[in-house]
């Protein structure tokens, strides 16, 4: 038979042994948890002003972003499922003329979002523009980020408002038709399309959050139509 104390010892070693086992759930668990991370979704944030390279000028003009992708969210016809370019969001164009001493503003609502390593490319619907600014309600326009890691607004040469960030858009003579017509007419903008950020950032700047584009959902029971678009 065993002594008192031989038993206590034996049930001290239970709970210890019990302990760890506890311990090693629980790590697992946070391991499983660490593995398995959130899906990242692509997005495009800030507010910043630009200088056209080849243009010098008293203006100021400015791009305010908010895009983020929500793929698949945006129905096609042939495509009811919709692509994995599909974005959310708004942007607002503001253009001060020192001419006219007045500032012309634009806003838009985001149908399409690409993004690349600190790079992206958005398309938005204009939904309303300030009055006297331009007739184009409707139309869709284009716009590239580069994201030079510089949030803060403090790029090159390290001076407060300065940046490494560019912008680039989809009017202003870089989207022409040069056949045809007299002045060449500037060509349709379809989704995700534009040019290279080609204005530097002068003050502000933007964040691009990178993610690859995801592959379809599952088809919903009973359908023979896969829920994105089929390939060609």
């Amino acid at each position: 038979m065993m002594s008192r104390s031989v038993r206590r010892t034996l049930a001290a070693i239970s709970v210890v042994g019990a302990g760890l086992a506890v311990a090693s759930v629980s790590v697992a668990a946070s391991a499983d948890q660490e593995e398995k991370p959130r899906p990242v979704r692509a997005s495009v944030v800030g507010s910043a002003e630009f200088v056209l390279p080849y243009h010098q000028d008293k203006d100021v003009r400015s791009f305010t972003f908010d895009a983020r992708a929500a793929p698949y969210s945006r129905p096609l016809p042939g495509i009811p499922g919709g692509l994995p370019t599909d974005a959310r969001g708004m942007v607002t164009v503001s253009h001060y003329s020192a001419e006219r001493d007045i500032t012309y503003t634009s806003k838009g609502r985001v149908d399409c979002l690409v993004t690349g390593v600190r790079t992206a490319t958005l398309t938005a619907v204009i939904t309303e523009v300030s009055p006297g600014g331009p007739p184009i309600v409707g139309k869709r326009v284009g716009f590239s980020v580069h994201d030079g890691g510089d949030s803060k607004g403090e790029g090159e040469g390290g001076g407060k408002g300065r940046s490494k960030d560019r912008v680039g858009f989809s009017w202003n003579g870089v989207n022409l038709l040069p056949k045809g017509t007299t002045p060449p007419e500037e060509a349709p903008v379809g989704t995700c399309m534009a040019p290279a950020p080609y204005a530097p950032v002068t003050k502000g700047g933007y964040v691009v959050a990178h993610a690859e584009l995801p592959s379809p959902p599952p088809s919903p029971k009973g359908s023979t139509e896969p829920a994105g678009p089929a390939s060609k």
